[in-house]
């Protein structure tokens, strides 16, 4: 495929196992000037595999604030770049969103690839319904966690929350008590790598299972709407 002057590319990259990225992906880093990174120790890992020496640069939620200027100007000048996460799709909760505005309030052409993204395959899997859902990336740590949590009680259709193994059984505690304990859910873990567990039960029982065994990798909890 031909790469397009002044076009960002957004593309999703595999979230565990690296045979899960399509081939117009691998064109595109592999074509672009330049690929911006969430890690670029991390990126180096899928771009070593595919033989793609683009060069990277690192974009991150710690500097995107001070570089997305610089970067519009780059691709107003004729660059084309490709924006990748660590895993999945950039701007779902990861850096992106900044950059896609910047470069869309600037007359910078933006293109997202579709690829992969957890929370999919977890809701597809939850075994919940899946025609209508709320999709709710990580909650607010401290503040507004409260009254989000007291919002999503009340929520009717299907809820999607991505959670760190740090926080998952605290998570999990404050769902139990604010929506009930007996409100049905499910938890995906290491989706597409060697270990990926997907457990089904009560808000009790995901809290009583995980304290049972130390969660490890990353989260993605699907919680049943409200009857």
């Amino acid at each position: 495929m031909e790469i397009q002057s002044s076009t960002l590319y957004v593309v999703p990259t595999p979230i565990g196992n690296l045979a899960d990225i399509t081939h117009r992906s691998i064109d595109v880093l592999s074509k672009v000037e330049l690929i911006l990174c969430e890690d670029t120790r991390v990126s180096q890992k899928l771009l070593k595999h595919y033989n793609i020496d683009t060069p990277t640069k690192s974009y991150h939620m710690h500097n995107e604030h001070r570089t997305v200027d610089r970067l519009v100007e780059q691709l107003q000048q004729g660059m084309s770049m490709a924006l990748i996460s660590d895993a999945g799709t950039p701007a779902i909760s990861d850096p992106g969103f900044l950059l896609v505005r910047a470069c869309l309030q600037s007359g910078v052409k933006v293109t997202s690839l579709p690829g992969p993204t957890a929370f999919v395959p977890a809701l597809v899997q939850s075994g919940f319904p899946t025609d209508r859902f709320v999709f709710e990336g990580f909650l607010p740590h401290k503040k507004g966690r409260k009254s989000r949590l007291s919002q999503l009680a009340e929520e009717t259709k299907t809820i999607v929350l991505y959670e760190s193994p740090h926080r998952i059984l605290k998570t999990l505690a404050q769902c139990a008590q604010v929506m009930g304990p007996d409100r049905q859910a499910s938890i995906s873990r290491e989706l597409t790598k060697a270990f990926e567990e997907t457990v089904r039960g009560t808000l009790e029982e995901l809290e009583a299972h995980f304290t049972a065994h130390t969660p490890k990798g990353e989260f993605v909890l699907v919680i049943q709407g409200k009857n």
